[in-house]
């Protein structure tokens, strides 16, 4: 997913960007090399639910490419914990070893502090958290900065997006638009047929009546 520039941002209503923090141009969709299947992860003890979410990632191409040039780390300044870094790492460990399967300890040992190790937690909580984990490095010195702007690191470009609400009055057609950055979206598929099913569901309009009423400033 690429950055939209300036003008496609205040075409949607959203404020322009200060800064690109990482070029879009620069993000490579396919894979950068031939690239074989890379080692397999050991169960530490009911860590099924870390290791498919770490081959999931490992096996995203542009996040892949990024991690494998190791250009994070070349300038990384955070002076303790990084998942940025340890995914590089962990990336890195898996798609050039010889063995068939590798225990990822480096990963495991970052998430005594928020998962009972030992016990099956669920995937997408561990997803959501790596991928939160790796944005908040990618902003390190910089998350200070607009909505639009934090939106331009390559963990954000690869996964995210903005959520548009816009509410319509019904009586004078006045609009009304908000919008929230994400980094997942969670779907009901046990309602659905399909995930673009699903999609749809979830974007579907509604109408707001009774207790529910918005009171129009028009």
């Amino acid at each position: 997913m690429a950055a939209m520039g300036n003008d496609s941002l205040i075409a949607k209503g959203m404020a322009p960007q200060q800064r690109i923090l990482f070029p879009p141009e620069k993000i490579c969709m396919d894979w950068q090399r031939r690239q074989r299947a890379g080692a397999g992860l050991h169960n530490l003890g009911n860590t099924c639910f870390v290791n498919s979410v770490l081959q999931c990632l490992t096996y995203t191409a542009p996040l892949a490419n990024y991690l494998l040039s190791r250009e994070h780390s070349h300038s990384c300044r955070q002076q303790d914990f990084c998942m940025m870094c340890i995914m590089e790492a962990h990336v890195n460990k898996v798609l050039h070893s010889l063995v068939s399967a590798i225990q990822p300890r480096a990963v495991i040992n970052v998430l005594t502090q928020h998962f009972q190790l030992g016990r099956l937690e669920d995937a997408h909580e561990f997803l959501r958290y790596t991928v939160d984990a790796m944005q908040r490095a990618c902003l390190s010195g910089s998350s200070e900065l607009d909505m639009s702007s934090q939106a331009t690191t390559i963990i954000h470009q690869i996964f995210g997006g903005f959520l548009r609400s816009r509410v319509t009055c019904l009586s004078c057609k006045a609009v009304s638009d908000s919008h929230k950055a994400f980094l997942d979206v969670a779907l009901d598929i046990q309602a659905a047929s399909s995930v673009t099913a699903a999609l749809e569901d979830f974007v579907k309009p509604e109408q707001l009546d009774g207790e529910n009423c918005f009171k129009c400033s028009k």
